[in-house]
């Protein structure tokens, strides 16, 4: 599985089993810097650098089965980053993930996977 896939699934499988408010939150923020890490990664091989990674923070979905994360940064150049992921039945071994990374106006790439383990 994939990186932001296993965390994201680690996120889920803590949440419901600690039932702890910090541990969730633990669990959220390695979620974003996996997201955030993965961004910064795939923006570099493809010769874009970011001033520095992402910021990343989750949206209220009122369901577990749904994770939706939204990313900022810059570029070097100063060109706004903007970072829209979603994760459908996030719930299950295997949540359906999808990111699209804008620089500016252009989308620069869409995909479902994110990171190093990515195939």
């Amino acid at each position: 599985m994939r990186r932001a896939g296993r965390v994201l699934a680690a996120v889920l499988l803590v949440a419901a089993l600690s039932g702890c408010e910090a541990m969730q939150r633990i669990s959220e923020g390695a979620y974003r810097n996996a997201v955030s890490d993965g961004t910064t990664g795939e923006l570099r091989a493809r010769g874009v650098e970011l001033e520095r990674r992402p910021d990343c923070e989750l949206a209220e979905t009122g369901s577990e089965a749904l994770v939706r994360v939204h990313c900022t940064a810059r570029t070097r150049t100063g060109e706004p980053v903007t970072v829209r992921g979603v994760a459908q039945d996030a719930d299950t071994p295997r949540p359906r993930e999808l990111y699209v990374v804008s620089v500016g106006e252009r989308e620069i790439f869409r995909t479902n996977c994110l990171g190093p383990d990515c195939a």
